[in-house]
């Protein structure tokens, strides 16, 4: 239901309104004339495979990151697994990550051939521990992946040091974390690669799928580059190895055009609505997200509680739409789990993927559809 539904209030402590996990209709529709002439500039040059429009939001994506490079590819998870082919990861590696991020890493290591090693979580964060990371890395270790968890940046600092130390590069897992900053430093700028999906549920989201590499090295974004169209050193010649068809289309990266300068602004509206519903659940019986500062873009507002599915379905019943955030660790997925081999125990992130519950949390949502959600929040938890 589009957002021009929301009306009305909140009557005996149920809603009175359906209220959508998120609702894309409004937040395009919000845009819909310039997004619509910035399509027709596409459709009028004819142009619509990595042309001048790809190359200006790189230009302007890269900007905003604080890099020197963006390459634009097909997906996030394309995005991690190029970023890994450029660094040259391959069969016989490890890559370490976590299991609590839906398995888009886990798919972009195996992808390559490498061999996932998983690190448990901060119980507060819900993003890598820096401490449980020293104790993974070893000799095959060949590149650390760090997941910027529901708009919550990880400790980069922390995790640097180690993987520092150790001389193993860092690629930030940045599809949930667009615009986020730790200490005025840009998601995607601290690691050596940053990499961002497009999908339309995304802070910086197109009208289908995309995503990005960013990076400061010169050599790094050239290798990208080469791999995003099938290796191609000049066109039909195979210059590497590994190459594949993952392009960002021209209307597409039109689309991020028009939307990037309204970012950040998106990104406070998120801010407030989780800032909402923290001094509204303060005193119930839920874990709620950490206290949080400009390194958090509410990509996600994820609340923990034992009694998860008890919740979800008094939502329901009240016409809240909820997700789950990931429901399986990657290292219980059976797909998974048939070809690792080490059993890990990792309790935080077992524990996380048994109680997180995502509330409705996007740019476009009115008070009457935020009051509603309290409401039914704070009835589910009565019961």
């Amino acid at each position: 239901m589009g957002a021009g539904g929301m009306d009305g209030g909140v009557r005996g402590g149920r809603a009175s309104l359906r209220v959508p996990l998120n609702d894309l209709s409004a937040h395009f529709r919000s845009l819909a004339s310039e997004i619509e002439g910035a399509m027709r500039r596409v459709l009028d040059r004819g142009w619509y495979v990595l042309g001048p429009e790809v190359e200006a939001f790189e230009a302007e994506f890269a900007a905003y990151c604080h890099t020197q490079y963006c390459v634009g590819v097909a997906s996030g998870t394309d995005a991690l697994e190029l970023a890994l082919r450029a660094l040259r990861v391959g069969p016989g590696d490890q890559v370490a990550t976590v299991a609590n991020a839906g398995m888009y890493s886990t798919v972009a290591i195996t992808m390559v051939g490498a061999e996932p090693v998983y690190v448990d979580i901060d119980p507060v964060l819900m993003t890598r521990d820096p401490r449980a990371l020293q104790a993974a890395l070893t000799c095959r270790t060949r590149a650390v992946i760090v997941t910027h968890l529901y708009g919550q940046m990880a400790d980069m600092p922390a995790i640097l040091d180690v993987a520092s130390a150790a001389g193993v590069p860092v690629v930030e897992d940045c599809a949930q974390a667009h615009g986020a900053r730790l200490h005025g430093r840009p998601a995607g700028s601290w690691g050596t690669a940053g990499c961002f999906s497009f999908y339309p549920t995304k802070n910086l989201g197109a009208l289908g799928d995309g995503g990005a590499v960013v990076t400061s090295s010169a050599p790094l974004a050239g290798r990208v580059r080469l791999l995003r169209q099938y290796g191609w050193a000049p066109k039909y010649y195979a210059a590497v190895g590994g190459g594949r068809n993952s392009r960002l289309d021209e209307l597409q990266a039109a689309v991020l055009r028009v939307e990037l300068p309204h970012l950040d602004v998106w990104n406070e509206q998120r801010r407030r609505i989780a800032d909402a519903y923290g001094r509204a659940f303060k005193s119930l019986e839920l874990v709620l997200p950490a206290e949080h500062g400009s390194d958090y873009v509410a990509h996600l507002y994820v609340v923990r509680s034992p009694a998860r599915d008890r919740i979800r379905a008094a939502l329901a019943e009240s016409g809240v739409g909820t997700d789950i955030h990931y429901p399986v660790p990657d290292h219980e997925q059976r797909v998974v789990g048939e070809r690792l081999t080490s059993n890990w125990s990792l309790p935080n992130t077992e524990r996380s993927c048994r109680e997180v519950l995502s509330l409705p949390c996007y740019p476009e949502m009115r008070a009457e559809a935020l009051g509603a959600v309290i409401s039914a929040v704070e009835s589910a938890l009565r019961r």
